[in-house]
């Protein structure tokens, strides 16, 4: 007995030998029968009808030991490899079009399926589209694209764009509802090296970022008289590359402009130690008990120039962190600065020609203390730094304080500052995020007294869905500078000594029940008020001669 696909083929070829046979029968029949002839006419068209049925009957059979043979090298080709072999779509069409003939409607055949069958892919088709969807995949793969903004508007209380609310002598604000701005950070990788990361294998990546800061003002920066304030920044330009060295296969060397291990507030967006700028290094190094990083980093002021250039800095920076210890992770740091003086040309914007500026030097170290997982989803975090000198800033490049203002008494000056923040979120229905800082600062110069700046704040959120939030956020700073500004070209603000209290409240629609889910919409209100002693130096115009104010709008923010 004959079965399967061989079978459906006897089958077509019995009934095309029933056919023919059919034929000479009819042709003898006629023959013999010569008593009763068949009319011509009649016999052409039996004539016809058998030729039509035997010709869609072979065409029928040919497409049917086509798609066959299709199938059994398939089949063949299956069993090479040791895999289950299927029916092309050009197959099933074949079948389909056999059965279809042999069930009739012969005369249709031609008309009907002519353009079904496409021919099938050859190898090389196939090969060549898999290699282009593989490189296609592998160019997705490696590729990351990351970034930060906020945007939005608001209003004064006067009927003015909104104003921020931010102390003299402070280095940050509370930031919801207080940011008057569209700021973005735009973020491309490209992991062109071992993207999957592979542990027997060096891996390397590009980064670059771009800065974008407007004013709000207008969504074009072409304003009469050059008037504007937007700021597009290349902030990062950097290779790294990992796993080079066998016995220390997490470590990364870089080289470029980047920010460089940034201690962030979140509140009031305040960045206590900022080495960011240009240069290179190492990090990531196992030391057994922690990791170690190792950085050269550079920056200049192009408004400043001496007869040896730009004025620069630059800093070796050492960190040993993720240090496991009492309480959560420990790290130190050090870092060393440097600055050559020389004599202030006429090409100045800050320092008049002739100007002497000094050689200087200094050096800074703190610690810092972490609890990365504290009542669920919170952490906690507390730092100590000081800092003398040209690295009494705290700062390479990142802050907007390149390079203090040059002084004769610049290596006479210090900083110290304490730091503390947390996030407690006990559930998905609330979340609060409190903050403390304190910060006192000489500019060395003889008979200056000591500036300080005190600032706490908190942000409570309740989460009613998992989509609509409110997030009120109150803030405190004072700010004492008792000395004289202009004095051997310093440029600080002064005297003041006053406070600044900034509260808000910000309902909100979110992607989700967490403190840091983003993306978040927000309309917000914001009342800010502060002691006589700082009249005039907080509000800008609308509020110059006043001690409060309010403003009002809506903000988004997101991440990714």
């Amino acid at each position: 007995m004959i079965s399967g696909p061989n079978a459906k083929a006897c089958t077509v070829w019995s009934r095309a030998q029933r056919i023919i046979c059919g034929v000479v029968v009819l042709a003898l029949g006629i023959t013999a029968a010569g008593q009763q002839p068949a009319k011509p006419d009649q016999l052409e068209d039996q004539v016809q009808e058998l030729k039509q049925e035997y010709e869609a009957t072979t065409q029928a059979l040919s497409l049917r030991i086509a798609a066959l043979e299709q199938q059994l090298e398939k089949q063949r080709e299956a069993a090479r490899e040791n895999k289950t072999g299927t029916i092309s779509a050009a197959e099933l069409v074949a079948e389909q079009a056999a059965g279809k003939v042999l069930s009739g409607n012969s005369n249709q055949v031609g008309a009907k399926f002519q353009g079904q069958l496409s021919s099938a892919p050859t190898y090389d088709f196939i090969r060549d589209a898999d290699q282009r969807i593989t490189k296609l995949q592998q160019q997705v793969g490696s590729f990351e694209f990351h970034g930060y903004f906020r945007s939005g508007y608001g209003l004064n209380s006067e009927g003015g764009q909104m104003v921020a609310f931010q102390a003299p002598g402070a280095e940050a604000k509370y930031r919801l509802g207080n940011e008057a701005e569209t700021y973005a950070e735009l973020i491309f990788v490209d992991n062109w090296l071992n993207p999957d990361r592979d542990s027997d294998k060096a891996w390397a990546k590009c980064e670059f970022m771009i800065e974008a800061n407007t004013s709000n003002s207008a969504n074009s920066a072409n304003f009469p008289d050059g008037i504007g304030n937007d700021q597009f920044r290349f902030r990062e330009a950097f290779v790294q590359m990992g796993n080079v060295i066998e016995n220390q296969p997490n470590a990364k060397f870089w080289a470029g402009e980047r920010y460089y291990r940034r201690q962030h507030m979140d509140i009031n967006d305040f960045y206590p130690l900022d080495a960011s700028g240009y240069g290179g290094g190492v990090e990531d190094l196992d030391l057994k008990f922690g990791k170690l990083a190792l950085a050269f980093l550079n920056s200049a002021r192009p408004d400043i120039t001496t007869q040896y250039g730009n004025l620069a800095k630059s800093t070796i920076d050492a960190r040993a962190y993720d240090i496991k210890g009492p309480l959560g992770l420990w790290a130190m740091w050090f870092d060393y600065a440097t600055s050559k003086g020389g004599t202030a040309t006429a090409a100045n914007i800050s320092v008049p020609s002739g100007t002497r500026i000094p050689t200087t030097d200094g050096y800074a170290f703190g610690f810092r203390h972490q609890k990365l997982e504290w009542h669920g989803d919170g952490f906690h975090s507390f730092s100590f730094m000081y800092g003398t000198g040209a690295a009494s800033n705290f700062s390479s490049n990142g802050s907007g304080v390149v390079i203090p203002n040059p002084s004769l008494y610049l290596d006479s000056s210090k900083q110290f500052l304490i730091t503390e923040q947390l996030l407690y979120q006990p559930n998905d229905r609330f979340a609060i995020y409190p903050q403390f800082l304190y910060q006192r600062t000489t500019d060395g110069i003889p008979h200056h007294e000591w500036n300080e700046w005190v600032s706490f704040g908190v942000r409570p959120e309740v989460f009613f869905t998992k989509y609509l939030s409110l997030a009120v956020e109150g803030g405190f700073d004072y700010v004492k500078n008792p000395n004289v500004a202009g004095q051997n070209f310093t440029n600080v603000l002064g005297p003041y000594d006053g406070w600044l209290r900034k509260i808000t409240f910000a309902p909100q629609i979110g992607a989700g029940r967490k403190y840091f889910s983003r993306p978040v919409l927000r309309a917000f209100v914001t009342y800010a008020n502060w002691s006589n002693g700082l009249k005039g130096y907080v509000g800008g115009v609308p509020f110059q001669n006043r001690t409060s104010g309010l403003t009002f709008g809506v903000q988004s923010e997101s991440w990714w």
